[in-house]
C-alpha cells in the first residue's frame, strides 16, 4: 500500500507511504489515493480529510522514473496528470499537512487540497524547468491564483524553493507552526470541520470554490441560494435551536 489511512473522530488522516522514493507521485499512489478519497467522501461519518507525508518530506515530487523515457504520443493518448485532478472535485474538505519538501508535483498535490498547514521546515518549490519540462499538475494555474503572478513566474523560471514563512506571506499557507506541532494542530482544525454539518460544510467549500471563476455577482447569487437551500435540512433547525436554546448542537448530516 502506497497510502497508510487512519481514522479519527470523524476525521481521515491519508499519509504518502513510498519512503524509499521520497514519497514520489506514481500512477498507482494517484488511483490508490483517488479510490481512498472517493470511498470517505461518500460517508456521511467522514467530515474532513488530512493529507500528509513524512517529517521529512511531503511529496518530493512526480516519479520521474515512470515518465522519463515515455514518448509525446504516450503522454497525450494517456493524458498523463489528468487523474490527480480527481482531488479537487472531492467535495469534503482536505487539509493538507506538509513538512519537508513539497516540490514538483509534491507542490501542485499540496495545492489541490482546501488549505495547507506548514511545519517550519516546509520548502515548497516548482523546479520541473530544471530537467527540461514545465509543471503538469496545474502548478502553473494554482501557484498564480495563490501568490500571484509575479511570485509564481520568480519560483517556476527560477525552481527556487519558499520556505514556510515566505509561503504563508505570499498566501500559499494558511498557518506555520511548529513540526513537532504539525499534526496536532492540523488533526485539530479538522475535527472542528468535522464537528460541523456535512452538507453546510461541503456548501461552504464550494462557495469558496466558485469565487475563483465566477464573478462577484454570480457567486453571491450562488452563496445565497445554497443558504436557503439549507433550511431544507434538520441540521439547520438544529443548530439555530440550539443557538437559541444555548446548548452545543448535534449534528447529523440530515
Amino acid at each position: 500500500m502506497l497510502i497508510q489511512t487512519e481514522k479519527i473522530q470523524g476525521v481521515v488522516i491519508l499519509r504518502l507511504h513510498r519512503p524509499s522514493k521520497r514519497n514520489a507521485l506514481c500512477t498507482a499512489l494517484m488511483q490508490e489515493m483517488v479510490t481512498t478519497l472517493t470511498q470517505y467522501d461518500n460517508d456521511p461519518d467522514v467530515g474532513c480529510f488530512i493529507l500528509t507525508g513524512s517529517e521529512q518530506v511531503f511529496a518530493a515530487g512526480a516519479d520521474i522514473s515512470e515518465m522519463a523515457d515515455m514518448s509525446y504520443q504516450e503522454m497525450t493518448a494517456t493524458d498523463y496528470f489528468a487523474g490527480w485532478e480527481a482531488i479537487s472535485r472531492i467535495r469534503t474538505p482536505i487539509v493538507a499537512a506538509v513538512a519537508g519538501y513539497a516540490l514538483g508535483g509534491g507542490c501542485e498535490l499540496a495545492m489541490m487540497c482546501d488549505t495547507i498547514f506548514a511545519a517550519e521546515s516546509a520548502l515548497f518549490g516548482q523546479p520541473e524547468l530544471t530537467i527540461g519540462v514545465i509543471p503538469g499538475m496545474g502548478g502553473s494555474q494554482r501557484l498564480t491564483h495563490l501568490v500571484g503572478k509575479s511570485k509564481a513566474i520568480d519560483m517556476i523560471l527560477t525552481g527556487r524553493m519558499m520556505d514556510a514563512v515566505e509561503a504563508e506571506r505570499a498566501g500559499l499557507v494558511s498557518r506555520v507552526v511548529p513540526d513537532d506541532q504539525l499534526m496536532h494542530e492540523t488533526l485539530e482544525a479538522a475535527k472542528t470541520i468535522a464537528s460541523y454539518s456535512k452538507p453546510a460544510v461541503m456548501l461552504a467549500k464550494e462557495c469558496v470554490l466558485n469565487a475563483e471563476t465566477l464573478s462577484v455577482e454570480a457567486g453571491v447569487k450562488y452563496e445565497r441560494r445554497a443558504f436557503h437551500g439549507l433550511f431544507a435540512t434538520e441540521d439547520q433547525k438544529e443548530g439555530m435551536h440550539a443557538f437559541i436554546e444555548k446548548r452545543k448542537p448535534h449534528f447529523t448530516g440530515h
